[in-house]
């Protein structure tokens, strides 16, 4: 398994896609499809927001833009994630609410995917995509597995930017 911070990011990405897709099947247990989904993307929120980002911050100034409107399309996942965990499957708006952080979550990842990634990789060397992909690693194993509360999100996402 490659430890290049990129390629896991990617498979991240991939993952959630995937149960994006069974989202939308027909026939599809949603509400344990959406459980799944919150539980990835708050891992993948978590080491990103805690490693990737920071760490790039540092280290390729140029994508400081890149990095804050990073944090923010992540802030507004997380909340959309914490306000589904807290929904009855049955609420009318169950089914929208999922729906929109799906196609906001999609938007970042092609963002990622197709603008900063490439960036990412063009300025940093395989050694150190290395190294942050074994850090990327070892904060998933300590992530949290469910959302916290917005606010909770706001402090922590601010906390790294200062």
């Amino acid at each position: 398994m490659s430890t290049d911070a990129i390629v896991l990011l990617k498979e991240d990405h991939k993952n959630v896609r995937k149960l994006f897709r069974e989202f939308h099947t027909k026939g599809a247990d949603q509400s344990q499809i959406v459980s799944k989904i919150l539980e990835e993307l708050t891992v993948h929120t978590y080491i990103e927001n805690e490693v990737m980002y920071p760490r790039v911050r540092e280290l390729v100034p140029d994508l400081e833009q890149d990095i804050l409107e990073s944090f923010e399309e992540h802030h507004v996942a997380d909340v959309l994630c914490a306000e589904l965990a807290a929904m009855d499957p049955d609420d009318e708006h169950f089914t929208a609410k999922a729906t929109v952080l799906i196609e906001n979550v999609d938007h970042h990842i092609d963002e990622e995917e197709g603008e900063w990634f490439p960036k990412v990789r063009e300025a940093l060397g395989r050694k150190e995509l290395q190294e942050i992909g074994e850090q990327l690693l070892a904060a998933k194993e300590k992530a949290p597995r469910e959302p916290s509360q917005p606010s909770a999100l706001r402090k922590a996402a601010d906390a790294v930017l200062s």
